[in-house]
């Protein structure tokens, strides 16, 4: 079985752009035959209004493979309410990594997202807890964390 994760959003192209480097993903190529995405679309019956201006960029690839291929499936409304699904961006290394260095390595990927158009929600750091996260949201404000 093959499967993709599909993402509601206003604005496909701008998120794409964002997760393409928050993921270190890459827009993924047209269908054979087709130069591009517009192209494609187009091709299937997609009437051209509802595409808008641009060659359409709104599909991610894993470049090793191993990750899912992403859609950003365009809608007309804004996003009203919490995820029901997130992403966690696991750069801490786990448990078995010291607390303090997880802490960097979760603390270097936020100012990187960040600096990206991420905002940040919340960090999860009870003292006590051996467990550190930074709760994000994304340039249409859907929730994600780094681990």
């Amino acid at each position: 079985m093959e499967w993709q994760l599909v993402i509601d959003c206003r604005e496909p192209s701008r998120l794409a752009a964002f997760w393409a480097e928050a993921l270190r993903y890459r827009p993924q190529p047209p269908p054979a035959g087709h130069t591009t995405w517009r192209e494609w679309y187009l091709s299937v019956g997609i009437p051209a209004e509802e595409l808008g201006e641009g060659d359409c960029l709104d599909r991610l690839e894993d470049p090793t493979g191993a990750g899912p291929r992403i859609w950003f499936q365009p809608v007309p409304e804004p996003k009203s309410v919490k995820n029901r699904l997130h992403i966690d961006l696991k750069v801490g290394g786990g448990r078995a990594v010291p607390l303090p260095r997880r802490r960097a390595s979760v603390d270097a990927e936020v100012a990187r997202l960040t600096g990206l158009g991420a905002t940040v929600l919340g960090r999860m750091d009870d003292p006590g807890n051996d467990h550190y996260a930074v709760q994000l949201a994304d340039p249409e404000g859907n929730e994600f964390c780094v681990v």
